[in-house]
């Protein structure tokens, strides 16, 4: 078993009272449950924040090393015309 350290936090009222009412409720046993939840999942997402800036970069650094002719921005923008204009027929609301 992990020791724990005590330590003392500020939270703003509207805070405060969701920590209690997810106690009182029975969601958690201890308000300490519930921060130790709040920061796994914290946690969790600051890691897969990083995973994916580490993703791009390596999809960036791919696109740079690729020699093979683009697509020009003109095309791009023509493609997403056509196909947003399709999708808007499709639906009805082309105007």
């Amino acid at each position: 078993m992990t020791t724990a350290e005590k330590i003392s936090i500020a939270l703003p009222s509207e805070m405060v009272s969701i920590v209690r009412s997810a106690v009182a409720t029975g969601e958690y046993a201890s308000s300490s449950e519930v921060i130790r939840d709040a920061l796994r999942d914290w946690t969790h997402k600051r890691s897969m924040r990083q995973h994916g800036i580490t993703e791009l970069r390596q999809l960036w650094q791919e696109a740079m090393q690729d020699k093979t002719p683009g697509v020009s921005a003109d095309e791009v923008l023509d493609r997403l015309e056509r196909k947003y204009k399709a999708v808007a027929e499709a639906s009805g609301t082309a105007k």
